[in-house]
């Protein structure tokens, strides 16, 4: 991802320590300078990055997950997703996901963009793709998830975004660029 600097906004890091580390996230408490030379702290969550996947079949409906939210608690509509392994590229976490996740494989990927989740707070990225000729093999989630697969046609996707049934952000993120790049 590209990076931007410029000396009356950048922040100058001095030191930092671990506060929580969890199965999948670690939170800093790092001390940095201001612009203005003062000293401050930013709580920073560390997360390994992830793959989110649009994929479209034939006709132009498009697979979504369901699956609940326990920091939400609700079940959302959401396209396919997962974190990365360490080290691993997103092109082949892509492809490991949308087959856990949906049962579906691909012949044709597009690599839409990369992300960033809540910046203000965590070094999450999220590599968003959209997948073309699909074809169904068994879905095999991990053993601690639980997920609905469905395909919505596109007026059905554009109805839920629009009446606030689909939200999620890495979800809406890649339906606009979808839309861009038509």
């Amino acid at each position: 991802m590209k990076k931007f600097h410029q000396r009356t906004l950048d922040e100058t890091f001095i030191s930092s320590k671990v506060a929580f580390a969890g199965r999948l996230l670690k939170v800093n408490i790092d001390t940095v300078t201001l612009p203005n030379g003062r000293e401050t702290t930013r709580e920073l969550i560390h997360h390994p990055g992830a793959v989110a996947v649009v994929p479209i079949l034939d006709d132009g409906s498009m697979v979504f997950v369901k699956q609940y939210r326990y920091p939400l608690g609700t079940v959302l509509y959401e396209i396919p997703a997962g974190k990365l392994d360490p080290d691993e590229d997103p092109d082949v976490c892509a492809r490991r996901e949308l087959s856990e996740e949906t049962g579906y494989s691909a012949r044709e990927w597009q690599k839409l963009t990369s992300i960033v989740t809540t910046p203000g707070f965590t070094d999450e990225v999220i590599h968003l793709y959209a997948a073309h000729g699909l074809e169904k093999h068994a879905q095999h989630t991990d053993e601690d998830e639980f997920i609905d697969v469905v395909a919505l046609t596109p007026q059905q996707v554009k109805q839920m975004v629009l009446e606030g049934t689909i939200y999620d952000s890495k979800t809406l993120s890649a339906l606009c660029l979808l839309e861009l790049l038509k």
